[in-house]
């Protein structure tokens, strides 16, 4: 590891911050994890800190080379106006759009680099879907899928909240983001149903927000259809739509991820699905590329941990190696989709990817 970025900060320890904060000192760097009550014990510096405080912020921020932001999207806007008013360079696990637009058009003059979304989805899957769109003289379609489900599911939702609640709710009302033959629109979370098997387990995808981050801005013009949709057991779709729409819960986000955490705890054994395709043209005839993963939980910096929390923090750990290797850009906003596949699997915390493979085609 070349010395570009030494120290990390690393705001938020819940279930993914503590294991990126983990899998960051295990690759070398000097980490401090940072959280509204920091107790338990870690191998690494851990600190108290009131995110909302911008002069609690700074203070922390004196001295470190970047920031990772694992908090609820809502606070990130305020710690990347911080960092970029100090230099530090800034990372995020958001889907929040509006966020990751304004962080945006705050990179604009930024002295470091802001890299937002860089977690799972968005994050990795847009690394692999350009890797699959970058084999085609011409694309016709890149179509993404991410699940994070229990592996043993029980009742009608079949589901578990080992994500953020807060962030599931935002991803099933906020408008997506797409492009259809051609034109670049948003469209309605929950619709545009499809039936996927992956490895003999029958699923259902649908429309969410957030999924793709940049990608519909890179592939304006290049692309007839780009879509992002979560994988769910069948069903779902059509449970979520009457708790929402029906049950007007929609009406208050903040009590309906109370609701479907109290009735869905999170569980240990999860599976991560990842589904990427797209379709063009290679040397004038029609084709199909894909990469289909299945990931389970794994042995990693010390413990057991579930497949949502090492697959989000080992993609967000791989991009803070790139830029500290001088393999990214040094400064300004970093699209996923920019990011080689083929360098991001040579990390340290990329290579997490490969070991766990269940025919996956881009390795």
């Amino acid at each position: 590891m070349q010395s570009k970025i030494k120290s990390v900060l690393v705001l938020g320890l819940g279930k993914v911050g503590s294991l990126v904060a983990a899998l960051l000192h295990d690759t070398g760097f000097t980490v401090t994890g940072a959280d509204q009550k920091a107790g338990g014990e870690h191998p690494f510096a851990v600190t108290s800190l009131d995110v909302t405080s911008p002069d609690q912020l700074t203070g922390a921020l004196q001295g470190c080379d970047a920031v990772i932001s694992c908090l609820p999207y809502r606070f990130n806007l305020g710690v990347a106006k911080v960092a970029h008013q100090l230099g530090v360079h800034y990372f995020d696990l958001t889907e929040d759009v509006p966020t990751t637009k304004a962080i945006i058009a705050m990179s604009r003059s930024a002295r470091a680099v802001m890299v937002p979304q860089c977690g799972l989805a968005p994050g990795f899957i847009a690394i692999v879907g350009a890797s699959l769109a970058n084999r085609f003289e011409r694309i016709r379609s890149i179509k993404l899928r991410v699940g994070a489900l229990p592996c043993h599911p029980t009742g009608l939702l079949s589901y578990a909240f080992n994500w953020s609640p807060e962030g599931v709710v935002n991803e099933y009302l906020n408008d997506c983001e797409v492009i259809e033959d051609g034109l670049q629109k948003s469209v309605s979370p929950l619709e545009w149903q499809e039936k996927l098997v992956i490895a003999g387990i029958q699923l259902e995808a649908f429309t969410t927000s957030g999924g793709l981050g940049t990608m519909c801005e890179t592939y304006a013009g290049r692309v007839e259809n780009l879509d992002y949709k979560s994988i769910r057991y069948p069903g779902h779709a059509k449970l979520m739509n009457f708790f929402f729409h029906e049950l007007l819960m929609r009406e208050d986000r903040q009590r309906a991820g109370e609701i479907l955490v109290h009735a869905k705890p999170p569980v240990n054994e999860d599976v991560v699905y990842v589904h990427a395709s797209a379709e063009g043209w290679q040397e004038g005839r029609l084709a199909r590329e894909e990469f289909v993963e299945a990931y389970y939980p794994l042995a990693v910096a010390g413990g057991k941990w579930r497949a949502i929390s090492w697959t989000t923090a080992a993609s967000a750990c791989a991009v803070v190696e790139l830029v500290s290797r001088g393999l990214l850009p040094a400064k300004g906003f970093i699209k996923q989709e920019e990011i080689p596949f083929e360098t991001f699997m040579t990390t340290h915390n990329g290579r997490l990817y490969s070991g766990q493979a269940h025919g996956g085609n881009l390795a």
